[in-house]
Order: structure tokens, then sequence, then C-alpha cells
């Protein structure tokens, strides 16, 4: 039975004797360099846990079928050859992946293929989206909606590409509705999205790292210019030069993507970026930075390029103005969106916001035969090959498992819009030149964890809404008003049950990329579900026991989301190439492989939905120019 320390955490769960046996193999540490043994530990009740209410219930994260069903393609269990039963049909596009890169490219190729063109695309996961899923709860009668991975839109600038898109699906751009205050207490200013903004009810958290046994909350750092803080004197000052500091969106000089700026800035590694540019010394940068400041590339700032930091903003300006806007779910809003588009009857009700929101996924209307253009769910895909030298050929032969069996269809053109990680591997006659650049590709994991509280009374009679911390399980959260979109509640206070999100990177600052990688999905992998949870209960005990937080009281319910490459982290050259040379990414996007081309955000090195949109259509584009010929 669970000991009396955990039943005060509310874990009154049995501990197993797997829970015990991956709890010793993560503390061992010397199995974290092999990537596969670790895996072989875990076992599905261990791996998945709970996951929610609604139609992504069982779909957090990749889940323990799909990455079994993952890792064998990686270990070739099916051979070069997979014997599979022929299903007749025949498609001028086969997408593989249906996450936000294949849905744009199913709906495009509907769009601009032509009438008479039938698309297939095939998803290994039980819902559509990829990481632009969400998890939902029912808490005190409160449906509550969080993301699984994708989180940010970004209003689109007038009379760009990405502006007519999201217009043609139905994608409202003046901005989104969101919750308003109530309960008839002092007002706290929430904002939008999950990330911390530095303002008064905000709070930092210094541990035993710091040589705060019992721990020390600091509100209001920034306004109290870190005092009280304990940290150096000499740190102290190079953070509130920095934070005191003007500082543009773009580095100086740097005007377009590959001038001499940006090039320069792809040569180094963010780390010393931000030591140059801040003044700020290494020990500052792995205190305070990493791994946030490379996060949305997976690792720390001493692993990915300098150019990682402001390459969305030369690629993907956005309408500032009107401030970054997050659905309830994440940019899950994005892919009900563009499925709505493709497949009306699989959202059924109004093409608006709300309706599509809130409407029930028919799943049955996802893959009708009749349709032109179809999705097939919990399909694997094994093998992409051309029937013929890929120059001469004009068919191909892509093989899928589902349900504990291989199938085979026929396709003129297929465009691959899964990740490096899978794509390396599916499609097996890749020739050398791709395959090199495919081996560039670094993925790196994340854990994305949903706490949902019954209210969160607690953080507001401390006066915060936020917080960072340096040490244990996380880094930061901060409540978010939701946008009013689906079944949301229309107001909020500190009463009403929220959903806090964890995004737990594995940066090791100082080890080469690949092994960090390596040993971050070591780690996600052998640690099961039960020892999760019990980190971070304990961290929130840590942080916010003496405030009157309790565990067994307040917590409603964990998700956890495992992606095991969640993350493209382009180090130093990925963008441009190293010595004059071509970036990996570029490799790919620029010619595909006879039939099959590529698309995915991680081509460009930037891990945002938009990229995910503007590649899928550069590959719509390449297939239908291999259907000419």
């Amino acid at each position: 039975m669970a000991s009396p320390r955990e039943r005060a955490l509310g874990m009154n769960r049995r501990i197993s004797r797997r829970d015990y046996l991956n709890s010793v193999l993560l503390a061992s540490g010397s199995a974290l360099l092999d990537a596969s043994a670790p895996f072989d530990l875990a076992a599905q009740e261990d791996w998945d846990g709970y996951s929610g209410v609604g139609d992504y219930q069982g779909s957090n994260g990749n889940t323990w079928q799909v990455m079994s069903d993952a890792h064998k393609i990686r270990d070739h269990a099916y051979g070069a050859a997979p014997k599979a039963t022929d299903t007749g049909e025949v498609y001028d596009c086969v997408v593989v992946g249906g996450g936000i890169s294949g849905l744009a490219a199913a709906l495009f190729f509907a769009r601009e293929g032509g009438r008479n063109r039938s698309c297939l695309l095939l998803e290994n996961h039980a819902i559509f989206g990829g990481e632009a899923r969400r998890n939902e709860f029912t808490v005190e009668g409160r449906r509550l909606i969080t993301h699984q991975g994708s989180a940010m839109w970004f209003p689109p600038l007038a009379g760009t590409f990405l502006e007519e898109f999201y217009r043609s699906i139905h994608i409202q751009l003046d901005g989104f509705r969101y919750q308003t205050w109530n309960g008839g207490q002092s007002e706290v200013r929430l904002g939008r999205t999950p990330y911390t903004s530095g303002g008064k009810t905000s709070a930092f958290f210094f541990g035993a790292r710091f040589g705060e046994k019992e721990g020390r909350l600091l509100v209001d750092p920034w306004g109290k210019n870190l005092e009280g803080a304990p940290i150096s004197e000499t740190m102290r000052a190079e953070l509130l030069k920095r934070r005191q500091s003007p500082s543009g969106r773009l580095p100086e000089g740097l005007k377009e993507h590959g001038d001499a700026v940006s090039r320069r800035l792809d040569s180094m590694s963010l780390e010393d970026y931000l030591m140059e540019r801040h003044g700020l010394s290494r020990e500052t940068v792995r205190t305070f930075d990493s791994p946030l400041a490379g996060g949305g590339s997976g690792l720390g700032a001493d692993a990915v390029s300098g150019y990682a930091d402001c390459a969305a903003d030369v690629l993907l300006p956005w309408d500032y103005a009107k401030g970054s806007q997050m659905f309830p779910g994440g940019n899950a809003g994005v892919a009900r969106h563009i499925v709505k588009s493709l497949l009306p009857d699989a959202l059924p009700g109004p093409a608006d916001m709300p309706s599509i929101g809130r409407a029930k996924i028919q799943f049955a209307a996802l893959d009708r035969p009749s349709a032109a253009s179809r999705v097939r769910l919990k399909a694997t895909v094994i093998s992409v090959q051309h029937e013929k030298r890929p120059q001469a050929s004009q068919f191909l032969r892509v093989v899928y498992a589902k349900d504990g069996k291989l199938y085979s269809v026929r396709a003129r053109t297929a465009i691959v819009a899964g990740g490096s990680w899978t794509a390396k591997h599916t499609v097996t006659d890749l020739p050398e030149s791709h395959r090199a650049a495919y081996a560039q590709f670094y993925r790196a994991p994340c854990l994305m964890a949903n706490v949902a509280l019954r209210n969160w009374r607690f953080l507001y009679d401390l006066g915060i809404h936020e917080c960072r911390w340096f040490e244990g399980i996380g880094n930061y959260f901060a409540i978010r008003k939701t946008a009013v979109l689906g079944d949301v509640s229309p107001n909020i206070s500190p009463d009403s049950p929220v959903v806090l999100t964890l995004k737990i990177l594995f940066s090791s600052p100082g080890r080469p990329i690949g092994e960090q990688v390596t040993r971050g999905r070591a780690e996600l992998f052998s640690t099961p579900f039960r020892e999760y949870e019990r980190r971070i209960r304990e961290q929130f005990m840590m942080m916010f026991g003496r405030a009157g937080f309790d565990p067994q009281r307040d917590i409603a319910g964990l998700i956890l989301n495992r992606w095991g490459h969640a993350y493209l982290s382009p180090q130093p050259g990925f963008f441009f190439g190293i010595d004059g040379g071509t970036g990996p990414g570029e490799v790919l996007r620029k010619e595909p492989h006879g039939r099959i081309a590529f698309a995915n955000s991680d081509l460009t090195g930037i891990m945002d939905h938009r990229t995910s949109i503007l590649e899928a259509h550069r590959a719509v584009g390449q297939v239908l120019e291999r259907l000419k010929v």
C-alpha cells in the first residue's frame, strides 16, 4: 500500500513491483545512456496513467501503444519488404502523419488538386492533431480544457498567406473572447497563456540549490530588484542590467533570413549569444535561462543555435499589437478547424469557433469509402517506397499497421508530414543526400504535465498567479484566463477550478547535443507515471505547503503527456549549414525524392504550427507537379 507520506500527497494507489524497479533504474543512472533498455522495463499502466475525459481520453501524448509501434519501426522489426494485405485502394496522394502539417497538406491537396483527386491521411494516434491535441477534465461540475503540446496562436498580418488561410477555416482574426473576473475580490490581471510575464503577481522560488533548506518564495522579484534573492551580487547585477536595458525584438543589424547577422548567429550557441549581447556570465545563463531560453527548441541555450531565438520573428512576423492568443486546448483548435473544413461532418454543427470547439468528433465520418479525402486513425505507417526506380516509378507502395495487422495501399504521390525521427525510417529508399540531412536532426523530449486544481485560493492569498523555480521538476506555471470557446466557463476567480501546465524539459548543460537528447529520452521512458506524479505533488507541497496548499485536497487530477521527440533542437549550423554548406532542412525542402515530398515544422528549425502550415503548402505544390508527369 502507499506510505503515509504518499497518502498525505493524495497518492492512495498500490505501488507495483514495476514502479519499484523503474524507480531504482532511474536512480542508478547507469542505464540512461541506452535509449532502448529503460523503455523495455516499462508497462502500459506505468506509462499512460490517467488521460482525462472527452474525445481526447486515451490519447495523452505518445501513448504506450504508439511508442511500442514506433519502436518496432526503429528496430526494423518488419524487415526490408514487409508482407501486407493489399487493400486494393489507390490514391493520388497519401499523407503520412495527422498533425497540423499533415492535416493542412490534406486540405491544400483537396482545394488545389482538383475535384477528382483522392487523398488518404494515415495517423498513428487514436485522434488527429499530433502535438496539437488537448486534455479535458471535469472538476466541480466545470469542464476544463488545456493543451497537450502546441499552444500559441498569433494573429497574422493583413494580406498574408496565413491570414487568408485562417480566414478560410473560420478562425476569427481580431482576437478571442476570454473569461472575465468575478467573485467580488480584488482582480488579478491574468494573461492568456501559461507563460510567466514577470509582473507584480509573479514569484520566484529558491530552494536547496541556493542554500535555502526550507525554501524561499520571493513575490514580485523584479519590482523588488531581486532584493532578498539568495544569489550573488554579481548575478543580481547582471540580471537587473539585462532586465532594464532596452531590447528590440531582433538583434541589431538583423534584417532578413540569410543575411550576415543571421548567419553569424547560427554559427554560435544561444548561450554564447546571450553572454555576448547582455554581458551575462555562463553561470547566470545556466541558472536563469536554461532550459527556458532554449525552451522553444527543447534544450538549454548551450545546445541550440543562437539564431533559434529570433528565427520565428524574422520568418513569421505577426500582428504584435493584438497580442498572442490561445484556444482553450492550444492549437488543437487549429487542428479542429482544419478538419471541419476538410470533412465537415466529422465536427457537426455550424462552422464558427464556439461550435467547432464544442463539437463531439464523429470518428466514422473521418474515413468514409465514398469520400475523396479520408483520415485513417490508429494506422502506423511502416514503409513508403517507390515500386520502381524513384525517377521512373509511377506509384508508391505504402504499408501501415492497424489493429495488429499490416495493410498496403498504392499512391501516385506521398507527403511525409511526420517528424524527422520517423521519416528517416519509413521512407525505405531514401537517397544518401536526404539520409545525411536527417542525421543532422536532433529531436528533444518533453513532458507536458497538466494538473487540475479545485481552486487556486492558496496562490491568490500569496498575491501571485504565476511562479518560476530553478530545481526539482518543471520550471514555471501561470494561471491563465481561458478563451470562451466551447464548453468553457465564462468567468474565473480564486475559487474556480483551473489547470496548471508544467512544461518539463530535459537539458544537460555542457554535454553534446546528441547525448542530451538521448539522456532525456531515456529518463522520460524509464520513469513510471506514479514517480512523476509523486515528484509533482512534492514540488507543489515544498513551494506552497506553508501557504495552505494541500495536495490531497486541492489536486483534482493529473495528466501526463509524454513526447519522446517533441522539439527539433537546431544546433549551430542547422539553419544555414557549416562552412558555406547547406542546412539539412533545406536539402529536404528543396527537392522531393521521386514522388515523395517532405513537410513538418522541423524542416525550418522553428517549432511553430505556422511553419507546419507553410511547409504543407509547399509540399502539396511539389506533389501536384509530380502528378502532371
